[in-house]
């Protein structure tokens, strides 16, 4: 993906995705940061006076601009200004060293909080996108976006942006306060920093863009490279394949942490050419100041403010080139989190309720064709089917006839290209589809588990303190899992482990069927549901499926005929056509 031109176009579609509350905090931070500066002032300020008591008492306690100052606090002799001096002096300094303190903690919470935001919103609009979308993608993509780029972007462009606005109104005000003590040196010395670190960055930019490419590209390759490796460990295990797999991820890892690197150097390198290139001219000044008449005396204080600007100001102007470096080398990244930050949310996804739709009658297919995409084939093209409430259906066919494909527009998963999915007459839309998919229980072939109980894993979504045992129970029972489970030391409160690896593949395929009974569903989708059991056990589950309740409407993908005899109907897919349509008289 290659970077947009316009960074202050990426802020802006960012600053889009930011709620009001956080603006508002942004806002009240900013006001903060003025605080701060203008305490810097002040500190820096006071530096004058206090250096001059110390070197020359009798100056500051004859000077009229001090008078009310020596008469407020009854001050008799010049000896006594610097007790009080050192105070004031030494408070300035605390509380500009609090407030930016705090200024920096409000900054690295805001810019978390907005992070925790981002990252939210990133994950709650990519689930809710269509099916279509996600078979379309690679999940490995998708999470390095919603885990590792939304930390960049608070790492390299929330925190960054703030410390940048912080830096340059703090640069501000200390060029201020140096510009009233020493106005003409102070610009100069300005002047050479603004023109070395104008090189500097005109250096550099190009540099930063590929990096920043270079970062994104391959964060992604190496998401990927750790799913892959880990997602087929048992084959890598029996291929002995494990070094092919390391060289891969070792490949793309250098490239990304090549790039890293050379980015840190960048922001962090200027900083010591700066603080050199300072040292150099105060030793100049001090040299030029020291030829005067007035000797090298009277130059201390000057010297002194300048020198403490300095101290203040190459930190904050190295912070404010860091800053820029960092938004820079994230670009790319950032660019690819807006992509899915600009997803857009379906119209159901904040709405408590949508409209309602009754199944009192029949499901229909009229005239549906499909295929996913212009350049693909088409799965099946003017489909006709009418499937009654509590009709028990079985779909076969080879490879690519298009069952799964027709079972998922029913289900509301996927769009028909044209034609209509209907129900008891009323075309499914998007107002009424979640209406649907919630009369819906579906048992594919690959069962996915969480690493959580039994119990939660039958009760699929359902937050813990609402699971319904008893329903639970039932569900197990009917899917002929429950003696098993009972058989368990901690039995419905077993963990199964990550994608229930310490179940056996017809456990787990049973513990999908009782998800779907549990659900108490008008309609159960069964795909290739028990092509993981043996026969004795798929016998018995299929006959606790015909004794449902007959309103139930069920359908079953399968291969194998023996697991459809108890179908009212059988309807074999060829090439996308419905060639075969057989009623099967159950045997009870």
């Amino acid at each position: 993906m290659q970077a947009e031109k316009n960074l202050p176009d990426l802020i802006g579609r960012l600053w889009h995705h930011i709620g009001r509350r956080r603006r508002g905090q942004f806002g009240l931070l900013l006001i903060l940061t003025v605080l701060a500066s203008f305490a810097e002032i002040l500190s820096l300020g006071a530096v004058l006076p206090f250096i001059g008591a110390l070197t020359n008492p009798e100056r500051i306690f004859n000077n009229p601009a001090f008078s009310d100052f020596i008469r407020i606090l009854a001050i008799s002799s010049a000896s006594q200004l610097l007790l009080p001096l050192t105070i004031i002096f030494s408070i300035a300094a605390l509380l500009a060293g609090a407030l930016r303190m705090f200024v920096l903690r409000v900054s690295t919470k805001i810019s978390f909080e907005v992070g925790s935001d981002l990252s939210n919103d990133v994950y709650r609009r990519t689930l809710y996108q269509p099916y279509a979308i996600h078979i379309s993608r690679n999940s490995s993509e998708i999470i390095n976006v919603i885990w590792i780029k939304i930390s960049e972007v608070i790492f390299y462009i929330l925190m960054p942006g703030l410390t940048l606005i912080s830096s340059i109104a703090m640069v501000i005000a200390i060029v201020f306060a140096l510009c009233y003590i020493i106005p003409g040196v102070a610009l100069g010395i300005i002047g050479c920093f603004g023109i070395f670190y104008g090189i500097i960055i005109k250096i550099t930019r190009k540099h930063l863009k590929e990096s920043s490419r270079r970062i994104a590209v391959e964060s992604n390759n190496v998401t990927k490279a750790l799913q892959e490796g880990l997602g087929g460990i048992r084959d890598i295990l029996i291929d002995g394949s494990q070094e092919s797999f390391c060289k891969i991820y070792h490949k793309t890892d250098k490239i990304l942490r090549t790039a890293q690197s050379s980015n840190q150097f960048i922001s962090q390198s200027p900083r010591f050419a700066m603080e050199s290139l300072g040292t150099i001219l105060i030793a100049g000044l001090a040299f030029i100041l020291s030829q005067r008449e007035d000797g090298i005396a009277n130059a201390i204080p000057i010297l002194a403010a300048l020198a403490l600007g300095l101290q203040r100001i190459l930190p904050s102007l190295q912070q404010a080139y860091n800053a820029w470096s960092l938004i820079q080398g994230a670009q790319v990244s950032l660019q690819d989190a807006l992509v899915l930050l600009d997803q857009p949310l379906p119209l159901h996804a904040d709405e408590v309720a949508n409209i309602q739709i009754s199944f009192d009658q029949k499901i229909t297919l009229n005239n549906v064709s499909f295929r996913y995409n212009p350049e693909t084939p088409w799965i099946f093209e003017n489909i006709n089917l009418e499937i009654l409430k509590g009709s028990r259906i079985g779909f076969i066919g080879g490879t690519g006839s298009g069952k799964s494909t027709m079972i998922d527009i029913i289900m509301g998963l996927l769009n028909p290209v044209s034609g209509y999915l209907e129900i008891d007459g009323k075309p499914i839309s998007n107002k009424n589809m979640r209406s649907w998919q919630s009369r819906i229980s579906h048992v594919p072939q690959t069962v996915f588990l969480t690493d959580n109980s039994i119990e939660e894993n039958i009760a699929f979504g359902v937050p813990k303190h609402k699971i319904s045992q008893e329903r639970v129970r039932q569900a197990a029972k009917q899917a002929q899992l429950s003696d098993t489970i009972e058989m368990w030391s901690d039995s419905y409160a077993t963990v199964v482990g990550e994608r229930g690896v310490q179940l056996s593949g017809g456990q787990r395929q049973r513990i999908g069927i009782a998800r779907a009974l549990y659900k108490q569903a008008d309609i159960i989708v069964f795909d290739e549901a028990t092509s993981a059991l043996d026969t004795e056990t798929e016998q018995a589950v299929m006959q606790a499926i015909e004794e449902l309740n007959e309103n139930i409407t069920i359908l079953i993908i399968a291969h194998r005929l023996n697991t459809l005899r108890n179908c009212t109907d059988i309807i074999e897919l060829q090439k996308g056509k419905i060639a075969k349509k057989t009623e099967i008289l159950s045997n009870g």
